[in-house]
């Protein structure tokens, strides 16, 4: 599975933004799938990730009431909808497969997309 984030940019602080990530491969409906994010001087961190099927989700505690996880199958594609943005919200995020058997470690997800940067300005 090759993947391509986009949708990234920079908005005000408590602004929106909708990230997607496009897969190709006809498998894509068969996988669970994460988004993370790495500021700069940081490490990589969990963000959310869900089911195949899109019936489980899951969020880091930073984003949960903020941000939605979802996907839609036919387009091969998942979403992440980032409202109420913060400045610390800035980073470059990641799309990813899930490979393992944690939805929270990055070990555990693989063909990772390029990213995308969002600035979230103060």
């Amino acid at each position: 599975v090759q993947l391509q984030a986009s949708g990234g940019g920079l908005v005000q602080a408590g602004g929106s933004l909708r990230l997607s990530c496009a897969a190709s491969g006809r498998t894509f409906g068969t996988y669970a799938m994460g988004w993370f994010r790495q500021a700069p001087g940081k490490e990589r961190e969990f963000v959310a990730a869900i089911s195949w099927s899109g019936g489980s989700t899951y969020y880091a505690d930073s984003v949960k009431g903020r941000f939605t996880i979802s996907r839609d199958n036919a387009k091969n594609t998942v979403y992440l909808q980032m409202n109420s943005l913060k400045p610390e919200d800035t980073a470059v995020y990641y799309c990813a497969v899930l490979i393992g058997s944690s939805w929270y470690r990055g070990e555990d997800f693989g063909s990772w997309g390029q990213g995308t940067q969002v600035t979230v300005s103060s």
